[in-house]
């Protein structure tokens, strides 16, 4: 390759050639069976946290510090791994995060107590933070850097299936009468089967090799424009709201459908009503996709604007809705993950490829992720106070006012893309 070729810019529209496109779907398509399996190893909390309630005789704050050192060594994980991530590159980023989270999910299930899963579980969720960002940071090799957001929809189906086959691994579990250490331990081994798969087809696009040859890398200058680019910052403040409601959700959904049960109490029939809020999130996260490419980029903002002010007003009503009625409960809840996948799934992925490049799409998109998820840190313990305080009306309500206020914020979104 010459130099002038080199130095071109990469594709807009993605790439032409049929042979590319079929491999380059298929790497997508891997990508995200693989980040499958590492939700495999963090959403069975969820399920757990009424069985560890349990055993340990304990309230839903101290299990709700488990999620919360989780969350705070994700977020962490997160605003650290990034610049790695594009200094090594997607490929072995992806690999490397997929064997640690499945070492440190075995340790998990053999921790002696509620402390010591928090630290396993807190190590489990610091590899995994590398694991998004290295997805990200493979897509502008095989597509392109701009105009990606339906192959970003479709990569971000793999943390709404994670999710939805976590629960259902983990609820077979305790339906066999798995305590919960087999809830927290047994996805390993199905995480280390996508691992090997991952190994075998995983791999950069050929703009990867363009980008070597033109001599284009991480640079402290880089950095620091991405860091006042406008797009990026409000992309983070919307992160900081989206994220603690999604995670408030993900960890609390099983607890809350289990309180508002008429009669006998059952985690496993809770656990079964809670994936209709990440199956909702599916068909919300490929229309977003959809509409925001051809959605003019002027345009864009009002995307997340009139999701985000619907959204609120269905947090506030939804405690007194679905009280004592699950089916009720079951539907306002589907109705909630439709709303929040959706500009979720934009966020750390087409507006970080958008912000970030091709350079520094690793970076911008597990920043972004990252101070989502240093707030997200409240839906664990703080969360769980508030529920012990005022119940899930008080919870519900916080999280409607939050997220009105991000709808506020999505005004002052300008789209990057050209």
């Amino acid at each position: 390759m010459n130099a002038e070729a080199a130095r071109a810019p990469l594709p807009l529209d993605g790439v032409k050639d049929q042979a590319t496109r079929r491999n380059a779907w298929t790497v997508i398509g891997v990508l995200a069976f693989g980040y499958v399996g590492i939700y495999l190893c963090r959403k069975n909390l969820g399920v757990a946290l009424p069985l560890l309630q349990a055993t340990f005789h304990a309230s839903k704050a101290e299990v709700g510090k488990i999620a919360s050192v989780g969350t705070f060594a994700y977020a962490m994980g997160k605003l650290l791994s990034g610049p790695i991530v594009d200094r090594l590159g997607g490929r072995r980023g992806f690999l490397l995060s997929m064997v640690l989270v499945s070492i440190f999910g075995v340790a998990g299930a053999f921790a002696p107590g509620l402390f010591g899963l928090a630290i396993f579980y807190g190590l489990n969720r610091l590899a995994g933070a590398a694991g998004w960002g290295a997805a990200i940071k493979l897509v502008p090799t095989w597509f392109g850097v701009v105009r990606t957001a339906t192959v970003i929809s479709v990569l971000s189906l793999s943390y709404v299936a994670g999710g939805v086959l976590a629960t259902l691994l983990a609820r077979q579990i305790v339906t066999l009468g798995g305590s919960w250490r087999a809830v927290m331990g047994f996805p390993s081994a199905a995480l280390l089967l996508a691992l090997i798969v991952c190994a075998v087809f995983v791999r950069a696009g050929p703009y990867h090799a363009r980008r070597q040859a033109a001599g284009d890398g991480v640079s402290l200058q880089a950095l620091l424009a991405l860091l006042r680019k406008p797009q990026f910052l409000v992309a983070c403040a919307l992160s900081f709201a989206v994220t603690i409601l999604r995670e408030s959700f993900n960890t609390w959904t099983v607890d809350f459908l289990t309180s508002v049960q008429a009669g006998p109490k059952s985690v496993a029939t809770a656990a079964l009503h809670s994936i209709g809020f990440d199956l909702a999130g599916a068909g919300a996260i490929v229309a977003a996709g959809l509409a925001y490419d051809r959605i003019a980029p002027a345009r864009r903002r009002w995307l997340m604007v009139g999701t985000l002010a619907v959204l609120a007003g269905v947090l506030a009503i939804l405690p007194g809705a679905a009280k004592a009625n699950l089916p009720v409960a079951t539907g306002l809840l589907g109705f909630v993950g439709l709303l929040v996948y959706g500009p979720y799934s934009l966020l750390s992925g087409v507006l970080a490829i958008e912000s970030g490049g091709a350079d520094l799409a690793a970076t911008a998109a597990n920043v972004i992720d990252g101070v989502g998820y240093v707030a997200a840190i409240l839906a664990g313990v703080t969360f769980g106070e508030l529920l012990d305080i005022g119940g899930y009306g008080l919870g519900f309500g916080v999280l409607a006012a939050l997220t009105g206020a991000g709808a506020v914020a999505a005004l002052g979104l300008r789209s990057d893309a050209r």
